[in-house]
């Protein structure tokens, strides 16, 4: 047999304390001194017949270790006073004091809650079971806690379980009808962006007016050569030109002048406005097409017989002044003869004069190419003889419409009266 067996029935209850107090005496004067780890044998003890001899009673041991009872635990209010030699001789028994109140209570109340999940230390004690009653979050199977034998400490469990069970359904119901709720009535879900089919399902903004989208509206030709444009009167561009593409055919009869439109780079202007003026202007028949006389053909490529050319005011300068003429001091626009440029101020194109006003720009960029290329086409200036009357289109209007004294109203036509 190993060396923590015994012999016999283990002594319970009240006999360990009677052991205890039998043999208090044999234990105050004792110190056990080194040794292999064995038990020592009393020295005055006979052995029995099969030549074992008892090991002195020190107490009841659990697992070899002496069981130390904690002052203020489970078992006691606090410290308990020795009992006294004679008493210990006469017989007389320590009382065992029973549990505590509140100990006994908690057995008997209801459950506590559940307190918060942490890392705790069991206490020690052969009624570690009570705290057990705290549920540790189970870190492997080795470490899990052995369930209380008296199945109190499950019971308490359960209710907590079942607690928190009917919390989440109470939770999953309300959540479920708020879901409902939002739906119309229908608890499933509606993928976003389809709409609701029925009155009850109705989207909230049903009542809202349908917003209108803006619709940006194309200027007419009209609208867009009445409207000015941003342009500095000191502007000098880069001098390079580029040819606006595409073709028109002229289209009426007598001699065809062919002519090419370049506009300088870096303007912002419509480009395709001015081509389009152009050659609705030259083959209207209040121009110099009336009466089937001339016809205008602008190209793109190829030799043109002129080239009329949309530039900044400093580019015009600079051209006119090829053919000596000089537009600086009126920034207007010129026919530079001796080259094959009849320049178009840009400035004038974008902003007008004074003398037509800023309601009259349609007319004044009429005005504006009929004059000029009425230069080209060999007729020089004419001022106004009568007061009142239409300037002649060769009228520097640009400047002023009052000459000699005579002051007449603005024209765009070379026969404004057809």
């Amino acid at each position: 047999m190993g060396r923590h067996s015994r012999k016999g029935p283990e002594p319970t209850g009240p006999d360990i304390e009677a052991a205890v107090a039998n043999t208090a005496g044999d234990r105050e004067g004792v110190r056990p001194g080194p040794g292999s780890g064995r038990r020592r044998r009393s020295a005055d003890t006979p052995a029995g017949a099969d030549g074992h001899a008892p090991f002195r009673q020190t107490g009841h041991v659990r697992g070899g270790h002496p069981e130390q009872r904690e002052p203020g635990g489970g078992w006691g209010t606090g410290p308990q006073q020795a009992v006294p030699r004679r008493q210990q001789q006469a017989g007389t028994r320590p009382q065992v004091p029973g549990p505590r109140r509140e100990f006994v209570e908690a057995f008997d109340a209801p459950p506590a809650p559940p307190a918060p999940r942490g890392p705790s230390v069991p206490p020690a004690g052969p009624y570690s079971s009570v705290g057990e009653w705290d549920e540790q979050p189970p870190h492997s199977a080795a470490d899990a806690p052995t369930p209380a034998k008296d199945g109190k400490g499950a019971r308490g469990r359960t209710f907590t379980g079942i607690a928190a069970a009917a919390v989440t359904t109470v939770l999953a119901v309300v959540v479920a009808g708020q879901v409902a709720h939002d739906n119309g009535g229908t608890s499933a879900a509606q993928p976003a962006g389809v709409d609701r089919d029925g009155t009850d399902g109705a989207s909230r903004s049903d009542d809202r007016p349908t917003p209108k989208v803006a619709q940006v509206k194309s200027l007419s030709y009209a609208e867009k050569m009445a409207k000015a444009y941003p342009l500095s009167p000191k502007l000098h561009g880069s001098g390079k030109f580029e040819a606006v593409p595409g073709t028109a055919k002229a289209p009426g009869g007598g001699h065809k002048y062919r002519y090419r439109i370049d506009v300088e780079q870096g303007l912002g202007l419509d480009a395709s406005l001015f081509a389009r003026a152009v050659q609705e202007t030259l083959n209207d028949d209040r121009s110099w097409a009336h009466d089937g006389a001339m016809t205008f053909e602008r190209i793109s490529s190829g030799d043109p017989d002129f080239v009329i050319t949309l530039a900044s005011p400093g580019t015009t300068g600079d051209w006119c002044r090829k053919s000596g003429l000089d537009t600086t001091e009126d920034n207007v626009s010129c026919d530079s003869a001796a080259t094959e440029r009849v320049m178009i101020n840009a400035y004038r194109w974008a902003q007008g004069s004074s003398t037509f006003g800023p309601d009259k720009l349609l007319a004044y960029r009429q005005m504006l190419i009929n004059h000029e290329v009425g230069h080209r086409l060999g007729h020089g200036h004419v001022s106004c003889g009568t007061p009142g009357a239409l300037a002649p289109v060769m009228q520097q209007q640009t400047k002023s419409l009052d000459i000699d004294d005579i002051k007449c109203r603005p024209n765009a036509w070379v026969y404004p009266g057809s």
